[in-house]
């Protein structure tokens, strides 16, 4: 399955060709993610197991987004991923000889946007309706109705300026 799934992805996903995200979708739902309608999938998208990918109605993902699959990822409805976000649900256990995996599933809720370049790391939940600011690095959970920014993110009600 990872052996298609990567020639799929050298296929339909790595090129800067314009593809149509529809056909994009199609190849997903294929290899197991669940994806919603209205979904734009950009080019040069990375996502390395679809089978874990969980995507709701509305959502836009931007060019060169890397959303590493190794635990679930939910991302909820009318979110928008920007360029060159990171999604990534592992780790290792530097403390162990044998440098163990860790996987978390990350989870980004309704009315989110993910701003160019931001870093989410395993196990964080982005809660709803929260803007996280280019460059940010989010390494615990987010929101609801916040801006987070920063390295490591901090956060403020949205309300504010």
């Amino acid at each position: 399955m990872e052996v298609l799934w990567w020639m799929a992805r050298s296929l339909f996903f790595a090129g800067w060709f314009p593809l149509p995200s529809s056909l994009r979708v199609a190849v997903l739902r294929a290899f197991g993610a669940k994806i919603g309608s209205g979904v734009v999938i950009r080019s040069r998208v990375n996502i390395t197991f679809p089978w874990r990918l969980e995507v709701g109605d509305h959502v836009w993902i931007g060019e060169e987004v890397l959303i590493l699959a190794l635990d679930r990822v939910a991302i909820g409805s009318n979110v928008c991923l920007s360029q060159r976000a990171f999604l990534c649900t592992g780790s290792h256990d530097f403390k162990k000889p044998a440098f163990d995996l860790i996987t978390k599933p990350i989870a980004i809720e309704d009315g989110c946007w993910i701003c160019a370049g931001v870093f989410i790391g395993p196990g964080v939940t982005v809660r709803k309706n929260t803007v996280c600011a280019a460059g940010a690095v989010l390494v615990r959970d987010a929101g609801p109705d916040a801006i987070v920014s920063g390295n490591p993110a901090t956060s403020r009600p949205r309300h504010q300026s």
